[in-house]
């Protein structure tokens, strides 16, 4: 499970590495027995995952949210049973994925992405077909799936929007899930799965009906739903985060915007989102994308990198409002008019504090 030192050319690392010495610090105060393929308890890597201390070292929260999620979410993979989270877009279930997987074996890279495209051979195994045909059957003609990987190794695999994949695609875990074993018939021989094997899936609410689980395979998951943030306070303190840990990645020049900037964009997000104003007083027309927290960590990422690039290194009003018509016109035609609405009926009307991020977004749409 060792990596290779980390690249600084990189432009995302995986979080085994991005945290490591967290990691190191939290393996050498476990006290806890550490269960088979882990590399530490879960009492440490619900710590790793919901932040504190180890060692001296302050632990970075990954998660901001329901601790007793993260703790099921842990308890889950000690069983016999994957985890399939569940969640709008933008709650995270990517990143709780990913951070579980490193806290747990330290390689969150065994990953399939679900797509209409991705097909069984992704979830199972497929050939080099050159070798095939030279040699015939062979291991060094076979090629594992990063599922068959984290069996062979008892580690965890992660399949990312799997409600996007067909149906027999996603049948294709059924027996994985129930037998532990990934049958390879051209040479004659099973691969097992070691101790410490889980899958942690997602799937995103949005996609629904798109390749609807069967009942079979829902049976097979322990399905978490990951909630939107619950308040405003809550999603402004998760956007500030994640802003500045993927500025300092991107060694953006400006500074992290200001927390008004921020609390307004994210004002502005849960409106829309929910069709009305925060005090619950006025009805807003929604619009036809999302406009997840994901989203609003974008906008303001990018509006970072339009200061620090074409202003003086301060994120100012018209960077936010380019972001703004961004994430909210997805449709041209029914988006455009429900963003004028918002505008001219909600944030015109806000008082003095509001005026200069609405007049930026009115010069912006021209």
């Amino acid at each position: 499970m060792a990596k290779p030192p980390a690249s600084p050319d990189l432009l995302r690392l995986p979080a085994e590495q991005l945290y490591a010495p967290e990691i190191e610090a939290l393996k050498k105060e476990d006290k806890d027995p550490v269960p088979a393929g882990w590399q530490m308890s879960p009492k440490a890597a619900l710590k790793f995952i919901t932040g504190g201390k180890a060692g001296g070292i302050d632990i970075t929260p990954k998660y901001i949210g329901h601790n007793r999620l993260v703790e099921v979410a842990i308890a889950t993979l000690l069983t016999d049973r994957a985890l399939l989270l569940i969640g709008e877009p933008g709650t995270a279930k990517s990143w709780l994925s990913e951070n579980l997987s490193a806290a747990i074996y330290n390689d969150s890279t065994k990953v399939v992405q679900g797509t209409a495209g991705t097909s069984e051979e992704q979830i199972r195994y497929s050939w080099n077909y050159a070798l095939l045909l030279a040699e015939g059957p062979s291991d060094k003609a076979l090629i594992k799936s990063p599922v068959m990987i984290a069996m062979e190794a008892g580690g965890i695999a992660r399949i990312e929007e799997i409600s996007r994949c067909q149906s027999e695609v996603q049948d294709a875990l059924i027996s994985i899930l129930s037998e532990k074993i990934v049958a390879v018939n051209e040479l004659q021989r099973e691969v097992p799965a070691k101790r410490g094997f889980s899958i942690i899936a997602t799937a995103n609410t949005r996609d629904k009906g798109v390749n609807d689980m069967s009942a079979a395979l829902k049976r097979r998951f322990n399905i978490l739903i990951l909630p939107t943030p619950a308040t405003l306070e809550t999603e402004v303190e998760i956007v500030k985060k994640r802003v500045r840990e993927i500025s300092a990645n991107y060694a953006l020049s400006a500074q992290v915007p200001a927390d008004e900037a921020v609390a307004k964009v994210v004002t502005v997000f849960r409106e829309l989102r929910s069709g009305q104003t925060l005090d619950a007083k006025q009805k807003i027309k929604p619009p036809t994308g999302v406009v997840s927290t994901a989203e609003a960590i974008s906008l303001l990422t990018n509006a970072m990198a339009l200061a620090g690039s074409f202003g003086d290194g301060t994120v100012k009003e018209p960077d936010i409002a380019a972001g703004l018509a961004g994430a909210v016109i997805k449709d041209e035609e029914k988006d455009a008019a429900a963003w004028e609405e918002y505008l001219e009926n909600i944030m015109k009307k806000r008082g003095l504090a509001w005026q200069s991020l609405y007049k930026a977004c009115r010069d912006f749409l021209g």
